[in-house]
């Protein structure tokens, strides 16, 4: 969460699904926590959630559903609003790609030039931070 923003006043400027009032179940790694609902999910899409406090990309690709951390970690990019091809994610800042099966960096930024490789001097590439997900019925569990 923002520094300075409430969650009522970050809810009202991203759409962000809040799950307050989760159920939850032991998982093997940890707790399971309903975050929404599958059938909200049409293939290819991407979502903001906010769990426990914590903002989440959940992602649908073909019958399969992804968490991550909402955020790029080069610049904070909210990467529900870049776009997805397959596994792979881009931040709609700076072009940062990410294989949400493993979080592993694709591209650390895209681009050429001068800024680029002062961009890419000042922050090496990091991975994204992904979480396991499990489906039961119709809602989708992330192990938080």
């Amino acid at each position: 969460m923002a520094i300075g923003k409430s969650a009522s006043a970050l809810l009202a400027v991203y759409p962000i699904t809040q799950c307050s009032n989760n159920k939850q179940r032991r998982g093997e790694t940890g707790i399971l926590v309903q975050a929404v609902k599958a059938s909200e999910f049409e293939d290819g899409m991407m979502k903001d959630v906010l769990i426990q406090g914590h903002e989440f990309l959940l992602a649908k690709t073909g019958n399969n559903y992804y968490a991550a951390d909402s955020r790029c970690p080069h610049m904070g990019g909210r990467l529900s609003k870049g776009k997805l091809e397959g596994t792979v994610v881009t931040c709609p800042r700076h072009g940062s790609q990410f294989d949400l099966r493993s979080g592993e960096v694709i591209r650390w930024l895209s681009g050429s030039g001068l800024l680029y490789r002062i961009g890419k001097a000042l922050k090496s590439p990091r991975r994204l931070a992904v979480y396991k997900v499990a489906v039961d019925n119709d809602d989708i569990l992330v192990d938080v």
